[in-house]
Order: C-alpha cells, then structure tokens, then sequence
C-alpha cells in the first residue's frame, strides 16, 4: 500500500511539476521581450553618446577580430566556390563557342561550294552561247559525283547517262578544253575516260600553221604530241585544237575546234622521223566538278 501511495502521490504531482516549468519559461521569455522593448526604446531615444551605443561600440570592437578571422577562414571556400562555378561556365561557354563555329565553318563551305558551283556554271554558260561552241550538238551538263580510285585509271562518273541521250563515244568538254570521251553509259549516270588517259588519244591542229599530229598522255600531267613531221611547224604557246577530221562516211570521235592543249616544249633530232612536242592541256582533270557531253542532234552527221 505504501508503494501504491507513493506512485500515486508522484503521478499527481507530475502534472503541477510540468505546469510550473511551462510559466517560468513564458515568464522568462515575457520578461526578455519586455527587457528587449525597453532596450530598443532607450537606445532610439538616447544620444550618440549614450550608454547603449557605447555598449553597442564596444561589444563591436571586441567581436571585430573573431569577424575578420571568420572572413579569413570562409574566404578560400568562397574562392573556391566562384573558380568552380566559372570554370563550370567557362566550360558550358566554350562548348557553345565550339558548336557555333563548327556551324559557321559548315555553313562557309556550303558557300564556297555554291559560289564556285555557280562560277563554273556561268563559264559554261558563257562557252554554249560563243562561236566556240559546235553548232551540230547538243549540251548536256552534268555534274563529276565519282573518280577511279587508281591515280593510273584516269576516270571520272557523271550524273547523265542514257536518260538524257548520252551514247558511248559522246565528246566530253569543258568551257576551257576537251575533257575525254564517254566509254560506259547507264541510265542516269555515265563513265567518261580522260585524255590524261594512256588509251586516250586525240588528232589535233596548230591553229596558226595548220600543223597536225595526235595527243595522247606524257610525262606528269603534261601531254605528248606525235606524228608531226620535220617538214610541218609548230611553235612554243602555239594552241592545239581537236582536227574533227571525216572522211566519207567516218568522222572524228570529237568534233572540230575544241581547245586541247598548248604547246610548252618542240624538238627533234636528225635520227627521229617526227617532232618531239609537249604541251599542257587547258583542263584540269583532278579539279572537275562539272561537264558538258555533246549529244549530236538527230539529223547531224
């Protein structure tokens, strides 16, 4: 019974216990803020010199070291902090940098390329309206979208074939000069073998002295002209042109006055039959990006 007494007793006075410590603590609080008021009150109401702002000048002088030290200990970590955030942005700039100059460079070579593209469209155009122009063909442009993958098999593949009435043995030019012939047609594309060819080979005429012989490959880029004799006379920067000779019903594969070459070197020797005679052709083979074919119209012969 003592014992039950005596839990009871404490159970009881639990309660009154916990109620007191709760006032004492609001009491403690209500006091602070009443001090606190008051404090606030005195020192808007007191003068520079009062007893409060000397308090308040004091307390900030003593705490000023312990300020200083913290910003000194927090400032490697706020360093820190900005060199990590801008070498982020650093980065995420020099990204974006990266992507718009790739874009930039993309977008100029699309430039170049339609400029150059439409440089060598008006020299075509420019050739199919002079007197230059063979009267008896019909043009066909087309556009170079491959090359033989030998340095040795001079090839080229071209976006017209027989679709667009381009036959075997068609002539292939350009507004500065023969380019070759067509050897293998398809449907819409065609090969056309160089004259830089080893099988290539064209009769050709010196447009002042009305010397002939045949052109074919030479050294480097550069061509050979055979069969001129002593007797016939040709000069250094004389220009050589395709004969188009006929004879009958046979013709030439190429037709009269096409500019192939001038002349860069003549000699001979007593022993020799003919003229030794080099000359670099007015094409360029390993730049072609455009052709004409020559189509001969129906009727020509």
């Amino acid at each position: 019974m003592a014992a039950i007494g005596s839990s009871a007793q404490r159970s009881t006075s639990t309660p009154s216990v916990r109620a007191n410590a709760v006032m004492r603590r609001r009491l403690v609080v209500g006091i602070l803020c009443v001090l606190s008021l008051a404090l606030v009150t005195v020192y808007f109401r007191e003068s520079d010199s009062g007893f409060l702002h000397g308090l308040q000048s004091t307390g900030a002088s003593v705490l000023r070291p312990f300020e200083v030290a913290a910003d000194r200990v927090a400032s490697p970590f706020e360093d820190a902090s900005s060199w990590f955030g801008g070498l982020l942005h650093a980065k995420s700039d020099n990204k974006k940098l990266r992507k718009e100059v790739d874009e930039l460079r993309a977008q100029q070579i699309v430039n170049l390329a339609a400029l150059r593209e439409n440089q060598q469209l008006k020299q075509q155009l420019k050739y199919l309206e002079s007197p230059r122009y063979p009267q008896d063909y019909r043009p066909v442009v087309a556009r170079v979208i491959a090359r033989a993958p030998s340095q040795f098999a001079q090839q080229i593949v071209v976006s017209a074939g027989k679709n667009q009435g381009i036959s075997k043995h068609d002539a292939v030019v350009t507004a500065e000069g023969l380019v070759g012939e067509v050897t293998k047609v398809a449907s819409n594309v065609a090969q056309v073998t160089l004259l830089s060819d080893d099988s290539g080979a064209v009769s050709v005429l010196d447009i002042k002295t009305n010397a002939s012989g045949i052109a074919q490959q030479g050294i480097s880029n550069s061509l050979t002209v055979d069969q001129v004799t002593k007797d016939q006379v040709v000069n250094r920067g004389d220009v050589l042109v395709t004969a188009g000779w006929r004879s009958g019903d046979l013709s030439s594969l190429y037709p009269r006055g096409i500019q192939v070459c001038q002349v860069t070197q003549v000699g001979q020797s007593d022993t020799d039959l003919y003229k030794q005679i080099q000359c670099d052709p007015f094409v360029h083979f390993s730049t072609l990006e455009a052709v004409i074919v020559l189509v001969r119209k129906a009727g020509s012969k």
